[in-house]
C-alpha cells in the first residue's frame, strides 16, 4: 500500500504543477501586488443636489388660497415631504487611486460630475472630503486633492510598452464592494470610441462593473498603466469588453490640471474618415492607409495651412497615421502653437504641408463650424452677452454688406459695463474685423486681461466702446 500512496502523491504533485503553468510559464500571482498597492486604491462617493419639480394632482381642482381645502392638501403633501422636497440629494459611487503622498487622487470625470461633495475613503476606513482640482470631460479624467500626508500611493508606469495579451489587474469598488480585485488580459490597444475621439483606449477582458470607474489598471510589475473608464454592454453589466484610459494620456491631463486647472489640446480643424481599399485605388495609393479629409473647417489651422478636401494625411509630426482614428490623439497631444510637418497624398502625389497647431475649441464652436449655417448663436460667458450671425434680411435692413455679428442679449458683466446693448452689431474688436460668430469666439479666446476697443453699429451709425476683459 505504501508504494501506491507515493504514486498517488506523485500524480497530485504533477497535476498541481500543471495547474500553475502554461507552456512552462508560471501563471501570475497577484497577491503581493494587491497587498502593496491595494491600500492606495480608494472608494469615492459623491452627493449632488438634484432639483425636481413639484407634482401636479390630476383631477383635483386648483383651490383658492383662502379655501380650507387648499390648506388641507398643502399640509398633507408637506408632511409627505418627498413630494415637496425640491432638492433631493442623489449619491453615486466610484473608485480612484492616490498618486502622491500629499493627497492627489485620480478618478473619472463622470464619477464626480455635478457633485456638491466628494468623499474619499481609504481601506483603513479613513475618510476625507476632497477638493476638485480640475476635470477634463474629453478624456474623462478628474484630479482631486485631500488634506493628508504620508498616504499610500500607486506606482505609475507607461502604457506605450503595453502589449496585447499581457496580464492586467483592476482594483475598484464595483456595486460598492470596496477593493474588489479582477484580472484578465489586454485585448487591444488604441481603440477609438465614438464619443471619445481623443483617447486611444486600452481594451481588456477584465471584469469591470458600475463602481469600478476611476480605478487603476495594473500590469504584473505593479505599475498603473490605465484608468478604468467604461464598458461595452447590452445589459448594463460586464460582457467581456472594458476600456481603460492609457496612463500616458492620464499623466498629460493630470499635469495640466495640476498646474492650470484645465486642459489644452492641439487642433487641426478637419473632418476625417478611413480610407477603404477602393478609395485608396481611386487616390492612386498602393494600400489603404491614413485619414481622408472630408471637410476643412473655416478659420481653422488646416484652412490656414491650405489643406484640401480629398487630401489623405499619412504622417503627422513624424508619426505614421494608419487609420483615421490614429490622428485625433496625435494632434490633441501636440502643443498648441507648434509648427508641424504633415505629409498628405494629394492627386496621387506626396505633399508636405506645415501647419501651426491651434487650441481645440469648445464643442459648441466645433459644431458651429461644422454646420457653417448663419443664424447660429454663441454666448460669451467671459463677457456676458450673446451674439448671432447676421442673416441676409438683417444685413439689407442695416445696410451692412459683410462682416459683423448681432448682439442678442446682454447680461450683467463687462459688456454691459462697456455700454454694449441688445441689437448692436459688433463690427470690430481689438482692431480686428469680426467676420462671423466663430471668428468672434476665436478672437475673444485670445484676448488677455486688458481694455480693448469695440466698434459697434448702432442706429445706422458707428460707435467705439471700451471693453474691459476680465482675467480668465
Amino acid at each position: 500500500m505504501k508504494p501506491k500512496k507515493n504514486y498517488v502523491y506523485a500524480v497530485w504533485l504533477v497535476l498541481g504543477l500543471l495547474s500553475t503553468t502554461i507552456s512552462g510559464r508560471v501563471l501570475p500571482n497577484f497577491t503581493e501586488l494587491v497587498e502593496e498597492y491595494g491600500p492606495a486604491v480608494v472608494n469615492i462617493s459623491t452627493t449632488a443636489k438634484k432639483e425636481e419639480k413639484k407634482p401636479t394632482l390630476r383631477g383635483i381642482p386648483n383651490f383658492p388660497q383662502d379655501s380650507p381645502f387648499h390648506d388641507f392638501f398643502r399640509r398633507f403633501f408637506d408632511e409627505e415631504n418627498e413630494f415637496f422636497d425640491e432638492h433631493r440629494p442623489s449619491t453615486s459611487l466610484g473608485s480612484g487611486f492616490i498618486i502622491s503622498e500629499d493627497g492627489y487622487v485620480v478618478t473619472n470625470n463622470h464619477v464626480i460630475d455635478d457633485a456638491s461633495e466628494v468623499i474619499v475613503r481609504l481601506t483603513d476606513r479613513r475618510e476625507f472630503v476632497a477638493k476638485l482640482v480640475g476635470a477634463d470631460k474629453r478624456s474623462d479624467i478628474a484630479l482631486l486633492k485631500v488634506e493628508a500626508t504620508n498616504l499610500p500611493t500607486v506606482k505609475l508606469g507607461s502604457s506605450g510598452s503595453l502589449k496585447v495579451g499581457e496580464w492586467v489587474l483592476a482594483i475598484g469598488s464595483p456595486f460598492g464592494f470596496d477593493n474588489s480585485v479582477t484580472a484578465g488580459i489586454v485585448s487591444a490597444k488604441g481603440r477609438s470610441l465614438p464619443s471619445d475621439t481623443y483617447v486611444p483606449f486600452i481594451q481588456t477582458d477584465v471584469a469591470i462593473n458600475p463602481g469600478n470607474s476611476g480605478g487603476p489598471l495594473f500590469n504584473l510589475d505593479g505599475e498603473v498603466i490605465g484608468v478604468n473608464s467604461q464598458i461595452y454592454s447590452r445589459t448594463g453589466g460586464f460582457m467581456g469588453l472594458s476600456f481603460a484610459i492609457p496612463v500616458d494620456v492620464m499623466n498629460s491631463v493630470v499635469e495640466q490640471l495640476r498646474t492650470s486647472g484645465k486642459v489644452s489640446r492641439g487642433w487641426l480643424g478637419v473632418l476625417i474618415q478611413d480610407v477603404t481599399a477602393d478609395l485608396a485605388e481611386s487616390f492612386g495609393m498602393k494600400k489603404p492607409q491614413g485619414a481622408l479629409i472630408a471637410k476643412v473647417l473655416p478659420l481653422s489651422p488646416a484652412a490656414e495651412a491650405k489643406f484640401n478636401v480629398g487630401d489623405v494625411i499619412i504622417s503627422f509630426d513624424g508619426k505614421n497615421v494608419e487609420r483615421s482614428a490614429d490622428l485625433p490623439p496625435i494632434v490633441g497631444s501636440t502643443p498648441v502653437g507648434s509648427e508641424v510637418d504633415t505629409t498628405v497624398v494629394r492627386k496621387s502625389k506626396s505633399v508636405t504641408l506645415q501647419v501651426t497647431i491651434g487650441e481645440l475649441p469648445d464643442d459648441d464652436d466645433i459644431k458651429l463650424a461644422i454646420t457653417n449655417k448663419r443664424g447660429k448663436s454663441a454666448i460669451s460667458k467671459l463677457l456676458g452677452f450673446g451674439v448671432v450671425d447676421l442673416d441676409d434680411d438683417k444685413r439689407e435692413k442695416l445696410g451692412i454688406t459683410e462682416g459683423g455679428i448681432l448682439v442678442q442679449n446682454v447680461k450683467e458683466g463687462p459688456a454691459q459695463d462697456a455700454g454694449i446693448r441688445k441689437d448692436d452689431v459688433i463690427m470690430m474688436i481689438d482692431n480686428v474685423d469680426v467676420e462671423n460668430v466663430l471668428h468672434f469666439r476665436k478672437i475673444v479666446s485670445n484676448l488677455s486681461a486688458t481694455i480693448v476697443p469695440v466698434l459697434v453699429h448702432r442706429h445706422n451709425s458707428p460707435l467705439f466702446l471700451a471693453l474691459k476683459i476680465p482675467a480668465k
